[in-house]
């Protein structure tokens, strides 16, 4: 396991941010870590990085213990990357100094330095801008600086805090490639985002957060499963009797049938499964197409919290 935080506990007067907290991931996994806003997820990455102290708990790290010693803090912080959600990059330098800075901050030197910070240039699409001051870049080119300088020193672990905000398509495009290939270069990432077609995409595995813990667990498929949906199913029927939906509403389990124009949308309780039942029915007519509703990460997230993950969100 590349860490584990096991009764995590982190409060901050009356509030609890972080509630006996369960989490673990492996080496090599490229993990989600979603939440409405509140949850602790924030407060996790501190936690995590030892940036926040937490109250209680265990909390270890390539099978180190941050309470170790200061030796050990040192070790753990080295190995781990951080893009923060607000860009920390120094607009008075240029890109590569940006990227040298922090490479030395780990701890690169000499040819190595440089090296990595040439294949870093280049991997992030910036070598053409290389010697410009990132005042003067897109926010997209921003991001991608900011992912940089977090891994310019090679982490084993990386950690990102809403990496593609207010960046366009493109770049988000860029980065998302990016974190897949360094993913399968074997660094583990632990992913936060309010973009849940994001981590739909990237992510092997899913936590979702609320109050401080860990509330689900597992894949994009496994997650969808675990929520209790009704089923919809629509036909496309060339010319549809208005006897049809009465004759479907017959069948088993069906909740309502409705009729528009040559859409024939049936819901019926979870687990029904009536497509084949609704398709005898409606064999006498022409059908001219058949689709059933896609239940989605976000419709888990949703029934899961109650919660929208992005504010705003109607």
């Amino acid at each position: 396991m590349l860490f584990t935080m096991k009764d995590t506990v982190k409060r901050y007067r009356a509030l609890t941010a972080l509630d006996h907290l369960h989490l673990a991931v492996q080496k090599g996994e490229m993990l989600g870590l979603l939440g409405p806003n509140g949850s602790g997820k924030t407060t996790t990455i501190r936690v995590l990085t030892g940036l926040t102290k937490a109250d209680a708990g265990e909390i270890q790290l390539f099978n180190k213990n941050a309470k170790n010693g200061k030796s050990a803090i040192t070790d753990i912080r080295r190995r781990i990357g951080v893009v923060p959600q607000d860009l920390a990059l120094y607009e008075t330098l240029s890109a590569r100094e940006n990227l040298e800075y922090f490479g030395k901050l780990y701890g690169v030197r000499g040819a190595v330095l440089k090296k990595r910070t040439d294949e870093t240039l280049e991997v992030l699409g910036l070598t053409d801008v290389a010697g410009k001051s990132p005042k003067k870049f897109s926010g997209g080119m921003k991001r991608r600086l900011n992912i940089g300088c977090a891994i310019i020193h090679k982490p084993e672990l990386l950690i990102l805090d809403e990496p593609t905000v207010g960046v366009d398509p493109q770049s988000r495009n860029h980065i998302l490639d990016f974190l897949c290939e360094i993913n399968r270069q074997g660094t583990t990432v632990l992913y936060t985002s309010h973009y849940m077609e994001e981590v739909e995409r990237i992510c092997s595995r899913v936590c979702i957060m609320d109050a401080g813990r860990v509330i689900a667990d597992g894949s994009v498929e496994e997650l969808t499963r675990s929520v209790i949906f009704e089923e919809t199913i629509t036909l496309e029927v060339k010319e549809p009797a208005p006897s049809l939906p009465e004759k479907i509403k017959k069948i088993q389990g069906v909740t309502s049938c409705n009729v528009e124009n040559r859409a024939v949308t049936v819901t019926s309780s979870a687990g029904s499964g009536n497509l084949s039942r609704i398709l005898e029915v409606a064999a006498p007519y022409v059908i001219l197409g058949v689709s059933a509703q896609r239940i989605t990460l976000e419709d888990a997230f949703l029934a899961l919290t109650g919660k929208k993950l992005r504010e705003g969100d109607a």
